[in-house]
């Protein structure tokens, strides 16, 4: 369990690395508070804030104590993080109606029900209670010096773009809450680093132990290249019908689908299957029955599998069977094709493989040399070329 919590789907930990915290968690002699801020700036939660949660439910499932901090105070300043200007101010009653709908969300993944494994808390608590005096105090233990040497201030403040004396805030209280909490570790995104080494910054400051800072990486969208976000359309919600989530997942880029499984599956990396579109289906069975079922995951691969082809094949009828088992393999697709009868010959079927008439469960193939290695790779999938041929490729059919 250390293991998977130190190494698998980390981007870095800090001090010490992975071999420091791995050490600290061996010679815990009490459970570790480890404090994961979410400020609720939106309602919903997809699956790049799902990568964070999972590793907050594996402190847990190693006997630790998670704190989800709800930032409802954070939240009315504005995480700057990322930011190219400053962030719309929230009211009170828009953060409190996202805090509610983030926690029914988090319970998707977190353990809401053994008993002393989880605080929920909000920083209102304590930073809705700070006099001036305790503030003027708290802002005298960074720099502005220090405060634009963040990535995200510098930028702004060289492009000339406003940064607001609010937005500096933000970190110390951030930071505060490490404080407040008396947290063991802190987890985050990436770019959350400034953030966290502000909270250890000030534990030393108030004389407690520092935190250890874990982060994750930001989890890239359907889009292959830009973080996860709503606002960019590349999401797969948590509360997404399965159905959605299961045709959102199995169209993941192929060169993102090991990290989706990295970061928001336990499935083991060395088990993946070699054909890429078979990744993809796993992947999406397999977050799907995360989220829902694995009943759900095997109907949604069905429905979506019909839906793809339905407007296809309408008009053709039932679809014919091909025998793959009577194959020898390893077999490439342009053989499977001229000996299924969609193709009259092997040149042909690469002609059609490259001018991109080719797909396998309604996904287009573009490589003309793809091989199978085994029958049980292609059985229950259908095989079409252009827009009315088409094959069901089956084991043991007559």
């Amino acid at each position: 369990m250390i293991a998977q919590i130190v190494e698998r789907g980390v981007a870095e930990i800090f001090p010490g690395g992975a071999a420091a915290l791995a050490e600290r968690l061996a010679k815990a002699d009490r459970p570790l508070r480890v404090k994961l801020g979410i400020d609720p700036t939106r309602p919903d939660l997809h699956l790049g804030h799902s990568v964070v949660l999972r590793k907050l439910r594996q402190f847990q499932d190693a006997g630790h104590v998670a704190i989800l901090l709800i930032g409802d105070f954070t939240a009315l300043v504005g995480d700057p993080t990322g930011q190219s200007e400053a962030r719309p101010r929230l009211t009170p009653a828009e953060v409190e109606e996202n805090a509610r709908t983030y926690l029914e969300q988090a319970g998707k993944i977190l353990d809401f029900e053994t008993p002393g494994r989880l605080e929920v808390r909000r920083n209102s608590e304590w930073l809705a209670r700070l006099t001036l005096s305790e503030l003027i105090e708290l802002q005298a233990q960074m720099t502005v010096g220090q405060m634009l040497a963040k990535e995200d201030f510098a930028q702004r403040y060289q492009a000339g773009t406003p940064v607001y004396l609010h937005e500096f805030l933000y970190p110390l209280l951030q930071g505060y809450d490490s404080v407040a909490l008396a947290a063991d570790v802190e987890l985050g995104g990436t770019d959350q680093r400034f953030n966290l080494l502000t909270g250890r910054d000030l534990q030393i400051w108030k004389g407690q132990t520092p935190q250890f800072c874990l982060t994750v990486p930001l989890l890239e969208g359907l889009d292959g290249y830009q973080k996860m976000s709503k606002s960019k359309n590349n999401y797969v919600g948590l509360t997404e019908d399965p159905l959605t989530m299961y045709s959102k997942l199995e169209k993941v880029p192929d060169h993102l689908v090991q990290r989706y499984f990295e970061l928001l599956t336990s499935v083991p990396l060395s088990e993946l299957p070699e054909d890429p579109r078979q990744r993809q289906i796993l992947l999406a069975k397999t977050l799907v029955a995360q989220f829902h079922s694995p009943a759900a995951a095997e109907e949604a691969q069905r429905t979506a599998q019909a839906l793809v082809l339905e407007g296809s094949f309408a008009e053709t009828g039932s679809i014919p069977v091909f025998a793959i088992d009577r194959l020898s393999y390893p077999a490439k697709l342009s053989y499977i094709l001229r000996e299924s009868g969609l193709c009259k010959s092997a040149a042909e079927a690469r002609r059609q493989i490259q001018g991109g008439a080719v797909r396998l469960d309604g996904q287009k193939v573009e490589d003309p040399d793809l091989e199978f290695a085994h029958a049980s790779e292609l059985a229950g999938r259908v095989l079409q070329v252009g827009k009315k041929a088409f094959r069901r490729l089956v084991e043991g059919a007559d």
